[in-house]
């Protein structure tokens, strides 16, 4: 007889952030196994009972983001055929977030498409973490949870940043103001906006800064960083504007390309990321990343 409880699934993306995620919980992974076939098919194998139980399935967006999609997306439907009461998608890195809309003729909507995907594969609930753009939620027709990493932010501001009371919120783009400002407001600091020009994607080719950051701690608030182009130069405006000091404060450190370079040859003085994304390999490469931990805000929902 099924006893109803939960069973927290973990693909091959983040298995550091599911098993902190079941210790939160008092209880232990379930027994899933994924490999490949020569060929490079996906294979899931679900070793124990999964009937009318509430299931989790944590996988995040990151890494070989195609091959983790596709895991996900056979663990939903082994799932669902093995008669999961209820199968929840934990992605504390929403994959394709950042193509959200048709911006340029001919463009695809891939973030919608994922979102069916995970409907027809058969997921009743997503959790997600600060979403890229807050109209994804309204891709799907099951619920959709999406946590804020600010309370985590925040309280990293005030716990490890000297002199934060002299510090300036800086958004490093014109849609990351609601962001930044919220953060402003909740600390009673005052705002910065930089207008960036891009040539072309990943790459920035002029910055302005809209604010007054002479002497003052500078603080970059972003959802995401993935080459690092944007903080570089960011950090590189702001120190030429009067800035104390730069730091950078990111919820997804993507970190891909010549990321860590950037960061390591840059004029910031820390780059904090949450662990939505794995990058303990990447802080050995470079001392000014620092990571807020994010299993608690993911456990409690």
């Amino acid at each position: 007889m099924s006893s109803n409880s939960i069973r927290i699934l973990a693909g091959n993306s983040h298995p550091a952030l599911a098993r902190l995620i079941a210790k939160r919980l008092g209880t232990d992974l379930a027994n899933v196994t994924v490999t490949k076939y020569s060929n490079q098919e996906t294979a899931v194998t679900i070793g124990e009972s999964v009937r009318d139980e509430d299931v989790y399935i944590v996988q995040s967006g990151c890494g070989e983001i195609n091959d983790h999609l596709m895991e996900l997306l056979i663990m939903i439907n082994a799932c669902k055929t093995a008669s999961a009461r209820r199968i929840t998608a934990v992605l504390p890195c929403f994959p394709y977030a950042r193509q959200d809309k048709k911006d340029k003729s001919r463009a695809p909507i891939s973030a919608k498409l994922v979102a069916n995907m995970l409907s027809v594969a058969g997921a009743d609930h997503v959790i997600t973490m600060d979403l890229h753009a807050s109209q994804i939620q309204g891709f799907f027709d099951c619920p959709v949870d999406n946590l804020y990493g600010e309370p985590s932010v925040l309280r990293y501001i005030r716990e490890n940043v000297p002199d934060w009371k002299n510090a300036i919120i800086v958004s490093p783009d014109a849609g990351g103001a609601k962001r930044a400002t919220s953060i402003a407001d909740h600390l009673d600091l005052d705002f910065a906006l930089i207008h960036k020009e891009r040539k072309k994607a990943n790459e920035v080719s002029r910055m302005v800064l809209v604010g007054d950051v002479k002497d003052k701690v500078a603080i970059l608030v972003d959802d995401m960083a993935d080459t690092c182009g944007t903080l570089g130069l960011a950090a590189k405006t702001l120190m030429d504007n009067g800035a104390s000091a730069v730091y950078a404060i990111v919820i997804h450190g993507v970190l891909s390309g010549k990321a860590l370079d950037v960061i390591n040859n840059s004029m910031l003085t820390r780059v904090v990321v949450t662990n939505t994304i794995p990058h303990a390999e990447k802080k050995k490469k470079c001392p000014k990343l620092d990571t807020i931990d994010t299993h608690k805000v993911h456990a409690v929902v």
